[in-house]
Parts: structure tokens; C-alpha cells; sequence
């Protein structure tokens, strides 16, 4: 953890940034100043204020979209906000489980044992999901990091919560959240077949067949 983290963080204790910011990362893309306004229900110029600080604390990323007219008369193009592919974490005292959890991924691959952490992986997901159990699985995943959304038919997972160490071992992290997500549906009482692997650029590598999703008010 460092002071700018603690910095970082504490910009979304402000209601206006904390909406801004939620309304941005919820997209899953680029969104531009007026549609985050009108999301978070204030104007275009106080958006933009806060989005442009967000941006400074390293929360979001920010661009310009392509004009779709060129030359003369096109306008300038218009700004874009993305959230950051970053990461920030706040503990006090500082805690560092990522290196830990890194060195044990590195266990697994060494003694071989891939098979066996999926077997412990879907054994913690339904010890999850039976905490949980008859509670819809979209409610879990979001409480858990995973924001699911609907789209196409399937419940889609915009955020992976082991991105750290997906990118450094990503068969093993893939294929033991893969098993954990099973684990949680079973526990839940759901199908844990409802769960796939189904990898997108910037997602969850794992996505579920939809159901009778109400993410919102489930």
C-alpha cells in the first residue's frame, strides 16, 4: 500500500466521483462526458471536473473517440473516460497476499498437482455458495468482485478478481476459477454446468448461461 493509494481511494468518498466513477467502470468501455452526466445525474462541466481528477489519481484512463466526420467543420473529438487497468489495494497495516498467493501458483505447477487445486478450488466454491445457498448466483459473483452483467443470452463477468496472478499463470488461475465458479453454483443449489470458459480481452475468463437474471433488483 502507498500514500497513493490512501489518495487514490479517498477521492471516491465524495458522492459526485464515487457515482462518476461507478457509472464509467460499470460500462465495461469508453464513456464519454455527457453520458456519465446524465448517468450520475449532474452537468456535463461538473462531470468532466470530476472525471479529469479521477483520471489524475490514476482511477480512470482517459482518451478521444473517433470522429466519424473528418476535415474542416468535424469538431474537436470528443473525450472518453475508461477505468484503469490498474489496481489499488488499501490495508493497514500494509498486507501483501498477492506475492504469497504468487509462490503457491508456482507450488502447483511444480508438483504438478493442476487437477488437485481444481478439486480444492470447487470445494471453497461450494462452501461459498452453501452460505449463500438459494440466493441468485449474480448477487454472489457481484459481492465477490466479478460485476456480472447480461448480454447475448449469458451472464458475463466484466471484472476478474485474480487478474494478478491470471497474468502470470493463466491456465492454472483460469482453470481453478473456472472450478470455483462451478463449486459456487453447486453450493448455491444452481447447475454449476451454467459455468464455461469463455475468456475475453479484459473480462473473466468465465461466463454463465443465463437464467432468469435479475441483477438489479435479484
Amino acid at each position: 500500500m502507498s500514500g497513493d493509494d490512501i489518495e487514490a481511494l479517498a477521492l471516491l468518498h465524495d458522492p459526485v466521483r464515487r457515482s462518476l466513477y461507478d457509472v464509467v467502470a460499470s460500462r465495461g468501455g469508453d464513456v464519454g462526458r455527457g453520458e456519465a452526466a446524465e448517468a450520475a445525474g449532474v452537468s456535463r462541466t461538473l462531470a468532466g471536473h470530476h472525471l479529469d481528477k479521477l483520471v489524475e489519481a490514476g482511477l480512470l484512463e482517459s482518451g478521444f473517440r473517433p470522429q466519424e466526420k473528418k476535415g474542416p467543420g468535424s469538431g474537436r473529438p470528443a473525450k472518453v473516460y475508461r477505468r484503469a487497468r490498474g489496481e489499488r489495494s488499501v490495508s493497514l497495516p500494509p498486507r501483501d497476499y498477492v506475492t504469497l498467493a504468487s509462490v503457491l501458483a508456482d507450488v502447483v505447477e511444480v508438483l504438478g498437482a493442476e487437477e488437485r487445486a481444481e478439486e480444492v478450488a470447487r470445494g471453497a466454491g461450494a462452501r461459498i455458495g452453501g452460505r449463500h445457498r438459494g440466493e441468485p448466483v449474480e448477487r454472489v459473483l457481484g459481492e465477490r468482485g466479478y460485476e456480472p452483467y447480461v448480454e447475448g443470452g449469458r451472464v458475463r463477468l466484466r471484472n476478474c478478481p485474480f487478474h494478478v496472478l491470471a497474468e502470470e499463470q493463466p491456465l492454472l488461475v483460469c482453470s481453478m476459477n473456472l472450478a470455483l465458479c462451478q463449486g459456487l453454483l453447486e453450493g448455491l443449489g444452481d447447475d454449476p454446468g451454467r459455468a464455461v470458459l469463455d475468456p475475453r480481452p479484459g473480462e473473466c475468463c468465465v461466463s454463465l448461461k443465463q437464467i432468469d437474471v435479475d441483477i438489479e433488483g435479484g
